[in-house]
């Protein structure tokens, strides 16, 4: 059964892909495709990256290792969906004007947030084989708590999109939070 677990995660981190493609061949992504395209693959990685963040609180609470051995592919499909995100943002909204990129991130804050955040996830996926582990010894844990601060930056970045309708946000930032919060408390109580 514990070998079917991988196997079914990866599957289902696939649905939203499927989903949004689905969306796209039926021309059902509403007056602004391109925005549209842009909202549901951040959304999905920034649920992507808290289902990562929360792995190791759960393992913690439920004494269950389970959650940990799915984390890294968790992460790595956060990372996908914001590659995707970014992909869209630089395909369909820049219409693939590189000379915008750099304008675009010193005009716009909450575009310079949003790709620190991304940087943060690639350097986090680029660092997630073993064989980096091992490389980076001690390091690789520095590196790795950057996560946190990628999801907050997340949840800023599209605070600052949305601007009106801020429930979904608060949700996302409230779990941020949350499993930061704990993750703090957890450490504070070892010590």
């Amino acid at each position: 059964m514990r070998k079917l677990i991988k196997p079914l995660v990866f599957a289902i981190a696939l649905l939203p892909l499927a989903w949004i493609l689905f969306r796209v061949v039926n021309n059902d992504l509403g007056p602004d495709p391109a925005e549209e395209l842009a909202k549901l693959t951040g959304i999905w990685a920034i649920r992507f990256l808290i289902v990562a963040l929360a792995m190791t609180p759960l393992r913690l609470v439920f004494n269950a290792p389970e959650f940990v051995r799915n984390r890294r592919m968790l992460g790595l499909f956060a990372l996908f969906y914001a590659s995707c995100h970014f992909l869209v943002w630089i395909i369909f909204l820049l219409g693939m004007q590189w000379g915008r990129i750099a304008e675009e991130l010193v005009k716009r804050p909450y575009i310079t947030i949003g790709f620190a955040a991304y940087l943060i996830l690639f350097a986090l996926g680029v660092t997630s084989p073993k064989v980096m582990v091992r490389k980076l010894g001690k390091n690789w844990k520095r590196l790795h708590r950057l996560v946190y601060t990628a999801g907050v930056l997340a949840v800023i970045h599209l605070l600052w999109i949305v601007r009106t309708d801020v429930g979904e946000v608060v949700l996302y930032g409230g779990l941020v939070a949350v499993l930061l919060g704990y993750r703090l408390w957890y450490k504070i109580r070892l010590h």
